[in-house]
């Protein structure tokens, strides 16, 4: 199976971890997907996924209980906790959560941690497909830092490989679509878990059912780019990112870090929007249940840097508590065309505030997205479109897509004031 197939275009959709941390419900699942097929699906958007801890019954935050008892088959595979995860009884897994969002033409996706639950090595339980044991593939001496639910695996045990290959085999008989496996594309411990990595992505393709393989956390090193790209579709190109102008200010950074590099089936990821209404029961990033800190200047300046870089998009927020302009923020048709269609971003400009970005359409026309990342409560801009790569005799009028103004260029020059956080995007034709 060709990993670029699964992921042709970067994913777009939900995931539960900014508003509900470790401790999302059935109900919560549902409630998103049902707002998703309503208001979003015919935008694009997608998949729906489970973030950390589904299988830990008290889980109540974003902070995680160390050594908490996990629920676990009877082949060291973790399964979704039935208090908070009703239809899963009777040992159904997700299959019956994963059959409803497909039921509204959406795509299921679950979050993982990279190894083998430390409670299946302590008890020595049985692994699927093979006769040895979770103590014997175990690498005991690879843990995560920041969660105590599991040991690494060592790819030179035997029974390694059926271990995973036995966790996609479950994943695909339950309907999985994407996959977003931690701590295992960057590490403060160690360095990046290529042999995991590797051991995972081919289970994938043993399971027969084409799944997104999506790695956190980050920053994961450009230096493994094709590494990365040979067997995922998605990495973090981040450590957690929360809404605050500082981490926003550094991802043109990262960007710029990865800039030549997306392309059809291979995404580094920004990692998730934290739009709207966050924190209800996650306390990371610096603040409980509010509203997105981002000012409307800065949620516009991270959707185009997100969509000109051509990150996979993945809202973080309650979504059936959306407002009126943050679903304008999901259902802007010609940013996400740019998004889907256009190639070749990169920096052309970085000058004291002024930062600005081009991008390429497949019909020949560009995108040029002009930034104002410092204090100036409006920034004035003259650009010189040669800067961006155009031609001003095919560039007479351009569209601001966020407000939809028609712009007219004089000359070679491109008059803009943006605003202090904000951005001002193009579309030339």
């Amino acid at each position: 199976m060709d990993h670029t197939l699964v992921a042709p275009t970067p994913p777009l959709g939900w995931n539960s971890w900014d508003c509900y941390g470790a401790a999302v419900t059935e109900k919560e699942i549902r409630g998103n997907a049902e707002y998703m097929a309503t208001h979003l699906k015919a935008y694009g958007w997608s998949y729906i996924t489970v973030d950390i801890q589904w299988y830990e019954p008290l889980a109540n935050s974003s902070q995680y209980r160390p050594f908490a008892p996990l629920i676990m088959d009877e082949y060291s595979r973790l399964m979704p906790a039935e208090n908070r995860f009703p239809s899963a009884a009777d040992g159904q897994g997700f299959k019956p959560l994963a059959d409803y969002v497909h039921s509204l033409g959406l795509k299921f996706g679950i979050h993982i941690m990279r190894g083998i639950p430390r409670q299946a090595v302590h008890a020595n339980t049985a692994l699927l497909g093979t006769s040895s044991t979770a103590r014997e593939i175990a690498h005991t001496n690879s843990i995560c830092p920041w969660n105590t639910d599991m040991y690494g695996v060592d790819h030179n045990k035997e029974g390694a490989q059926a271990y995973y290959d036995s966790l996609f085999e479950l994943y695909a008989s339950w309907g999985v679509d994407l996959v977003k496996v931690d701590d295992i594309a960057a590490s403060r411990l160690y360095d990046t878990h290529q042999p995991e990595i590797e051991m995972i992505s081919k289970a994938i393709k043993r399971a027969g059912r084409p799944m997104v393989l999506s790695l956190s956390p980050g920053p994961a090193p450009v230096e493994y780019a094709d590494f990365f790209a040979e067997q995922a579709n998605m990495w973090r190109v981040t450590d957690d990112f929360w809404d605050q102008w500082p981490l926003l200010l550094d991802m043109f950074d990262r960007c710029r870090t990865w800039q030549a590099l997306p392309k059809e089936g291979c995404w580094p990821d920004c990692d998730m929007l934290p739009l709207g209404h966050i924190g209800i029961r996650s306390v990371d990033g610096g603040g409980a249940d509010r509203w997105t800190r981002f000012t409307k200047d800065e949620q516009l300046t991270m959707m185009s840097l997100w969509s000109i870089f051509r990150s996979p998009l993945i809202f973080g927020g309650e979504l059936r508590d959306n407002d009126d302009w943050t679903l304008s923020l999901l259902t802007n048709r010609e940013v996400l065309r740019m998004h889907r269609e256009s190639h070749s971003a990169r920096e052309v400009l970085r000058q004291g505030d002024l930062i600005v970005w081009t991008a390429a359409h497949v019909d020949g026309s560009t995108y040029v997205a002009v930034f104002n990342v410092g204090e100036q409560q409006v920034l004035p801009v003259e650009l010189n479109l040669t800067t961006a790569g155009l031609s001003p005799s095919v560039a007479s009028q351009g569209i601001e897509l966020w407000s939809g103004d028609l712009i007219e260029v004089n000359g070679d020059i491109l008059q803009t004031n943006v605003p202090s956080h904000g951005v001002r995007l193009y579309h030339f034709k």
